[in-house]
């Protein structure tokens, strides 16, 4: 996986150093301390000095980064990754390192947003994406919906990824739709709904064929 992306990883790398260019662009306008948690009701509760958002952060999403190359490219069944999984696995941290770092420096400058209509927008399309793929997953011991049945079972694997690309899809959508209702408890629903609904089907899937088995 490293060897047949390397100018992807050195794009995505340098993609994520950008953070820190801007954070010293902007130093002398920067704040000591510099918002960097909000909660569940939109509301600043946690600040981080200069330092460390400027290059603290960024670093910790290239070293994040970098652990999921490594896990995706060391998985024994790394040769089943589909192209479009790999392109995920490439570009996800990058993608999420320059909405965070964007929102901490536009809320550090004093200007104001809207977090909670934000994140879920950010997620829905996330999920929807990721729904999208998750058809296209085979076995593997990284990405997918790794249970004790669907790894034991190619048929399970392939059943419960083609019914949670249509339910993680769908998640997605209803994510989307609720997102300028600012309820954070919505997106925490349908996101333990798109985990759990393939979750239960899955063991179902495998009760029936040890009972068949049987």
């Amino acid at each position: 996986m490293i060897k047949n992306n390397k100018w992807t990883l050195i794009i995505t790398t340098l993609v994520m150093l950008l953070p820190m260019v801007v954070g010293l662009l902007l130093w002398q306008q920067l704040p000591e301390q510099i918002p960097s948690h909000w909660g569940i009701h939109g509301e600043v509760d946690g600040w981080t000095d200069k330092t460390t958002t400027v290059f603290g952060f960024p670093a910790l999403m290239i070293a994040l980064h970098w652990l999921c190359v490594l896990a995706s490219s060391a998985d024994p069944k790394s040769k089943n990754y589909h192209a479009s999984m790999i392109r995920l696995v490439l570009w996800i941290c990058p993608g999420i390192s320059l909405l965070v770092n964007s929102l901490v420096y536009t809320a550090a400058l004093g200007y104001s947003f809207d977090i909670q209509l934000i994140l879920p927008l950010f997620e829905g399309v996330l999920f929807i994406i990721v729904g999208n793929l998750l058809p296209k997953c085979r076995q593997s011991y990284t990405l997918g919906i790794k249970l004790p049945w669907t790894l034991n079972n190619e048929e399970n694997w392939n059943k419960t990824h083609r019914l949670a690309g249509k339910v993680w899809v769908g998640g997605g959508v209803i994510i989307l739709a609720t997102a300028f209702l600012g309820s954070f408890w919505i997106m925490i629903g349908t996101t333990l709904a798109m985990v759990i609904i393939p979750t239960i089907y899955s063991y179902c899937l495998y009760r029936k064929q040890s009972q068949k088995d049987n």
